[in-house]
């Protein structure tokens, strides 16, 4: 099921948990993650029906599937609504869900695509954000963990500009709601990873960016979506981590010592 299957953290069982873009790379392994400690998850996807179906068979007691296009406009709703209904509400949302949608020099973006990188990974997770709000309201507290990029922090490489600037958008977002909502219980944080082995860079990074990255990661490796997973999992936990919010964790491998 998951590497996580034999790591503890108790106060994770029976919490009810939304992961948009849960059907691959990083999602797929932090709902897989969840789902090993005892959690009800909601994996959410847009394209990849089938992959989505592999991640609940291996856990297919703790997952139910859901589907929507985060990039349109009340899609984010529709899916934490139904998310909350089919687990009977909402304990945390892990807003995942993103992508790049292609590589293009700012100059040579147009509008339409300009947007559709901003609603999809900025609107989208304010949008599911306000969506939950209430839920875990009535749970009497819960978390909220986005997933930014160290992308927000340098800039994006070569063709990505638009997409950091929307990640740099969601670790600002991430900050500020922490304020926001600290009075309601909620708890917001963030993880941003490196350069890790997913399906992203398989349809948007050359082998030549690959290894350029590469080569400024002091562990000189791509990590792995699985060695995402703990950072998600001690920000879920109020045991681990109930005095810690506003914060980003920077998971890369040491690309970037903030």
């Amino acid at each position: 099921m998951s590497v996580f299957e034999h790591v503890r953290l108790g106060d994770l069982r029976g919490k009810r948990v939304l992961v948009t873009g849960g059907s691959t790379g990083i999602g797929a392994a932090v709902a897989l993650g969840f789902a090993a400690q005892g959690a009800s998850v909601v994996v959410h996807y847009n394209q990849s029906k089938a992959a989505a179906e592999e991640v609940r068979s291996k856990a297919s007691d703790r997952i139910i599937l859901a589907h929507g296009d985060m990039g349109v406009e009340g899609e984010a709703k529709k899916v934490v609504d139904a998310a909350a209904s089919a687990l009977g509400g909402l304990d945390g949302i892990v807003n995942n869900a993103g992508g790049m949608l292609g590589r293009i020099p700012t100059t040579e973006i147009s509008p339409d695509h300009f947007d559709r990188v901003l609603d999809l990974n900025a609107k989208s997770v304010w949008e599911a954000t306000i969506a939950a709000h209430p839920h875990l309201l009535q749970a009497g507290g819960g978390f909220v963990i986005n997933t930014t990029s160290v992308a927000a922090r340098n800039g994006g490489g070569g063709g990505a500009i638009i997409y950091a600037a929307a990640k740099a958008f969601v670790s600002s977002l991430t900050r500020g709601q922490a304020k926001e909502f600290v009075k309601d219980r909620i708890r917001v944080n963030a993880v941003a990873p490196g350069l890790i082995q997913t399906p992203f860079h398989d349809r948007y990074t050359s082998p030549e960016i690959m290894a350029a990255q590469r080569a400024t990661i002091p562990m000189g490796r791509e990590g792995s979506p699985e060695e995402c997973v703990g950072a998600f999992l001690f920000l879920a936990s109020e045991a681990m981590s109930g005095y810690i919010t506003g914060q980003v964790i920077e998971v890369n491998g040491g690309q970037l010592m903030p």
